[in-house]
């Protein structure tokens, strides 16, 4: 008997750690498959370095961002590999905490990107996530051990437009995206805040930026993104807040972050995260 069960143990275990071996070179191959298509996506960029007369005429808060932020002449961030670390909230109605990791791979025009993420539900059982925009489409996929599919969405409405927003709140970490010359509007709003407009083809979509004392972004919110609620999607305010700024590749950029959807009852956080690793790729 006890050897049965042990045969029994050693063939579940063997067909888990087979499972997860198959699923991780499945992700990783889909994982090349759409970054490729996000490279391809691609464009020229309009300017190749920061030149500070662009400033001119922008409300007094994003004049005071940028020469924060950024340095007259330095190269354009054409691209980013970010890792980040931190807490995922799987529930929507609660608190289900989960530790993860990711690789995220920016580009900066035309705009896009890949959150490759690792979210551990159990000890030994990740669910893996693709959060993307490109060419114009936002994705989301989810899957247990990479194997089985927990949610494929692939649109070019409203999980676009919440994709696109992502990418615009997120240039905190690529803020010469933000700059005019990249094709970002900015109106005034007061003297600690501005909206700022970003069009992709026929999308465009408009934040309203928050800046701290120390001139660099504070909070970063829209009116309504899509949320998923019992697998409906609900039009929601949706906050981002960034602090502990440090010098990466000459910019001031934010090394910790939390996402939040505003609810009526308050804020309910969803990802709590610090970068591990940022490398840029230069405009030339």
């Amino acid at each position: 008997m006890l050897k049965t069960l042990t045969l029994i143990t050693l063939v579940l275990v063997a067909t888990v750690l087979a499972t997860a071996l198959f699923g991780a070179w499945r992700w990783q191959s889909g994982t090349q498959e759409l970054r490729a298509r996000l490279v391809a996506a691609r464009a020229p960029m309009s300017a190749q370095r920061v030149d500070f007369r662009e400033l001119e005429g922008l409300p007094a808060p994003v004049q005071r961002y940028f020469r924060a932020a950024l340095q007259d002449g330095q190269a354009m961030v054409a691209g980013v590999r970010v890792r980040h670390a931190g807490r995922f909230n799987l529930s929507e109605d609660g608190e289900q905490w989960k530790a993860f990791t990711s690789d995220q791979q920016v580009v900066t025009w035309r705009p896009g990107f890949d959150w490759n993420g690792r979210i551990v539900v159990m000890p030994g059982v990740p669910v893996l996530v693709h959060d993307a925009y490109v060419a114009g489409e936002g994705l989301l996929h989810a899957s247990l051990l990479g194997v089985f599919s927990l949610a494929r969405l692939r649109d070019t409405g409203a999980l676009a437009d919440g994709e696109l927003m992502r990418f615009f709140a997120e240039a905190a970490w690529y803020p010469t995206a933000l700059l005019p010359s990249q094709g970002v509007r900015w109106e005034a709003r007061d003297e600690r805040s501005a909206r700022a407009t970003l069009t992709d083809g026929e999308r465009s979509v408009t934040l309203l930026f928050t800046f701290a004392e120390s001139g660099l972004i504070d909070t970063v919110r829209a009116a309504a993104r899509a949320r998923t609620v019992d697998g409906k999607s609900v039009p929601t305010p949706w906050l981002g807040r960034f602090w502990n700024y440090g010098e990466r590749g000459g910019m001031q950029v934010p090394l910790e972050g939390e996402v939040s959807w505003e609810l009526p009852e308050g804020l309910r956080a969803y990802w709590r995260g610090a970068i591990t690793g940022i490398n840029y790729e230069w405009a030339r």
